[in-house]
């Protein structure tokens, strides 16, 4: 098949990289030129994807979802009837109501999409051909009841190698990656915050690594996506706080049999998420 990838990054690289790998015919765009012609010149693409005329299988849109709104204004008029077009951005409503309209303008198939895979280093020189292998891909589909539709979009992700299809509308993306994914990076990044954190070596192990993994982020690109899904990373946030106020009431009044019962509880709830 023939894939259009737009934008060069972590996820968009490794896309590039996934379908070369397998044999697919792969043109790149991005706004570096020197990211495009690097990725065409080291085989991880075999040309430049025209704007004017997208004749693709599928076209995977990897950008941050302002510029992928951006993006396919721009192009969706050149965008041939036979092309898939699936955006890979972290937050699904805004880009979904865009999509869904200008693929009922103009002709062409849009699937809002989001992949389930990542590194803390970002950017082409770190994507890899195996980014995806065993991951989740969420696809937010322009109809849930056509089996053939949804097998179509399976054979176009073959080549990535997910692991999982997941399939849901906008508005339950959104309010599930507050919690599975914004939330975290948002409490990793403020926990690491603590006056005490440059005297931790020697005194840490993997619970300090596992909180903090996520603290050192591309802050343009989760400022944009708190933002847009605010709302909904809001009513988590608040629930969080409030969990921690409870443990901060047990220790404030020395109660332990309730700090011992709001640990058992989070416990639980693990055992549970682990089945």
């Amino acid at each position: 098949m023939t894939v259009g990838i737009v934008g060069l990054g972590l996820i968009g690289g490794s896309f590039a990289k996934a379908y070369k790998a397998e044999g697919h015919t792969v043109l790149v765009y991005d706004k570096d030129e020197g990211i495009q012609q690097f990725a065409i010149m080291s085989g991880s693409a075999d040309g430049v994807l025209d704007i004017k005329h997208i004749d693709c299988d599928l076209l995977l849109i990897a950008l941050y979802p302002d510029a992928a709104i951006e993006y396919l204004y721009k192009a969706a008029e050149a965008i041939d009837k036979g092309t898939t077009v699936i955006d890979c951005c972290g937050t699904k409503q805004k880009i979904c109501k865009a999509g869904f309209a200008l693929a009922d303008k103009y002709g062409f198939v849009f699937v809002g999409g989001h992949p389930m895979a990542g590194k803390a280093q970002s950017g082409f020189k770190h994507s890899s051909p195996t980014l995806f292998k065993g991951a989740s891909m969420i696809i937010v589909p322009p109809i849930y009841d056509d089996i053939n539709f949804l097998d179509r979009i399976k054979t176009l992700f073959q080549p990535a190698k997910f692991g999982r299809l997941t399939v849901t509308t906008a508005e339950k993306h959104d309010e599930i990656i507050a919690f599975t994914s914004q939330l975290p990076h948002l409490a990793s990044n403020g926990f690491i915050k603590s006056p005490i954190v440059s005297a931790h070596k020697g005194f840490s192990a993997g619970s300090y690594k596992d909180l903090t993994r996520v603290a050192w982020l591309n802050e343009d690109m989760w400022t944009e996506l708190f933002m847009e899904n605010r709302e909904h990373l809001l009513k988590q946030l608040e629930l969080f706080i409030l969990n921690l106020n409870e443990y901060k009431t047990a220790l404030l009044t020395e109660d332990s049999v309730k700090l011992k019962k709001l640990l058992v509880e989070g416990k639980l709830l693990k055992e549970e998420d682990r089945k």
